[in-house]
């Protein structure tokens, strides 16, 4: 079958420095290619590149670089332009950044279409209605008069779907489309993705999760260092990868299978005894509405010494704003919130001071919460009630016990990884030595293998000091390896609650099931767990 793209030793530099360092691949019709890597493995700027989107000051080589039968290395900027949107069209993650914000959804649909002269004019504002209908988006008048920031993240994502094959391209570029999404609305997108190759359009997919490209790629390309150091089949990769690369991405996945193991080796890992005995925190009849909206309806829940109650659900399920209750950040409704049996809610803000320190808080994007203006030494120092000559001391003992030397106190945020951030959010809050930690989805925007190391010191701190844990995730597998008792929320409501594995092995709501049906997980073959312990022993 003929390639719509063919590109041989591609190869991207900026300022003399290679990112894309010598690829080659093909992407046929009615094929789902996946390119799967962790950030700077360079596959979004291979995905870029054969869009003519490379960025300013990259130089791009190549043996052979051609798109829809022509040398795309002689392309002018208005041969991309005519390129773009026609012959292929981008997906991109983030759906509110993609989409203007001054323009409605509709608006945004229909320029397409304009555009590449689709279809007349008088036929525009009906094809927009059909386009997001196709991508299954309800009430289609309505929501193409909407802005995106009125739009769910799902409904977004959709949107940007509806306008990336407004002109009905051959191709689409899939560029981490799901990552932000929960799982549902994951696995909704996918299944349209699927559609579409099935209908013949051809799909290059980008992804740091082997999870979520085993159902609908048919090859696998996976990328290091700007290198493909593993490509075949998808069956063929995931159930017997060949690199030790590959095979430590699959370990690191984690499931139900890597409960009781490091993430990171496969070894075993000590988990904390959870004290039944001594019941640290509870909320008793939870309530919190904005204004007429009711968002957490009569929440019961309990934690003990050394456990861990995961919290899962959709977005607008109530997570967060439970959080906030568990934080004291909000002061419920109705009913009340204790700690160590005593009252943490509806108390003056003055009283419940001096027991801050004994409940903290490791968020999403630890970024936003850091003052910029501060080094990471002041940043771990500032909940610390030290004299000033113990604090160095301390914080040089927390950055160690992260995993962080000790030139990192000296840094800004801005100059870590993302995953160098989390560490130091984990350190920061160590510091006041918590009985509780709230984790408010801590590693939904790492990669996997940042992410099992942050999952796996989490544990070890936990192991060690005993400290309780209130993790929150839409990540059903991330859960599953941490939690001993999870609550599904649904519209605010406790839906289902019980020990981990009893919940997502026999889930009892109908909601309950439908989470755990639309988790993406690899092909399953016999020698997929051998290959996986190999790969994390090696």
């Amino acid at each position: 079958m003929t390639s719509l793209v063919t590109v041989e030793d591609l190869r991207v530099s900026f300022g003399g420095a290679e990112v894309v360092r010598g690829i080659s691949l093909s992407v046929a019709p009615g094929e789902c290619v996946a390119i799967v890597g962790e950030s700077g493995s360079g596959k979004s700027v291979t995905a870029r590149t054969l869009l003519g989107l490379a960025g300013p000051g990259s130089e791009v080589r190549a043996g052979a670089f051609r798109v829809s039968g022509r040398d795309a290395l002689a392309f002018t900027p208005a041969d991309w332009r005519r390129l773009r949107g026609g012959f292929a069209g981008l997906v991109l993650q983030d759906a509110l950044v993609s989409l203007d914000p001054l323009r409605t959804v509709g608006a945004e649909i229909a320029e397409v279409l304009a555009v590449h002269d689709v279809v007349p004019r008088a036929r525009r504002a009906d094809r927009v209605l059909e386009l997001l209908d196709a991508v299954g988006v309800p009430e289609p008048a309505t929501r193409a008069g909407q802005y995106p920031h009125q739009l769910s993240g799902g409904l977004r994502q959709r949107a940007l779907i509806a306008s990336a094959i407004a002109a009905d391209p051959p191709l689409i570029i899939a560029d981490e489309p799901t990552t932000a999404l929960d799982v549902t609305v994951q696995a909704q997108i996918l299944r349209l993705l699927a559609e579409r190759r099935a209908a013949g359009t051809a799909l290059l997919l980008i992804s740091h999760d082997l999870a979520v490209v085993a159902s609908i790629a048919d090859r696998i390309l996976v990328m290091k260092d700007g290198r493909i150091v593993e490509e075949g089949p998808a069956r063929d990769v995931l159930s017997a990868p060949a690199h030790d690369y590959t095979r430590a991405l699959l370990a690191a996945v984690p499931s139900v299978a890597s409960r009781g193991t490091r993430l990171t080796t496969g070894a075993p890992r000590a988990r904390a005894t959870p004290d039944l005995s001594a019941r640290v925190l509870a909320g008793t009849g939870l309530a919190r509405s904005y204004g007429s909206r009711r968002v957490v309806h009569d929440v019961f829940f309990t934690l003990h010494a050394g456990e861990t109650l995961g919290v899962v659900g959709e977005s607008g399920s109530g997570k967060t704003t439970l959080a906030r209750l568990v934080l004291g950040l909000l002061e419920p409704g109705a009913g009340q919130v204790t700690l160590h049996g005593q009252p943490w809610s509806r108390r003056p803000e003055r009283a419940r001071r001096p027991l801050r320190p004994r409940i903290q808080l490791v968020s999403q994007n630890p970024l936003d919460s850091f003052d910029p203006r501060h080094t990471v030494g002041r940043l771990i120092a500032e909940p610390l009630r030290l004299p000033r000559a113990g604090r160095r001391e301390r914080v040089l003992d927390l950055l160690a016990r992260v995993g962080l030397p000790p030139g990192t106190a000296a840094r800004h945020p801005r100059e870590l990884s993302g995953g160098q951030r989390q560490r130091v959010a984990i350190a920061r809050a160590l510091g006041p030595r918590p009985d509780v930690l709230v984790c408010d989805e801590p590693v939904s925007a790492l990669d996997v293998s940042i992410q099992a190391q942050v999952l796996d010191l989490l544990a070890d701190i936990q192991a060690e000091y005993g400290t309780a844990m209130v993790f929150i995730s839409h990540d059903l597998g991330v859960v599953h390896h941490v939690a001993d008792r999870v609550l599904v929320m649904k519209d605010g409501r406790v839906v289902e609650e019980g020990d981990v594995t009893e919940v997502f092995a026999r889930p009892r709501d109908p909601y309950t099931r439908a989470l755990v049906a639309s988790v993406p997980r690899p092909a399953p073959s016999p020698d997929r767990a051998a290959s996986i312990k190999h790969g994390a022993a090696g």
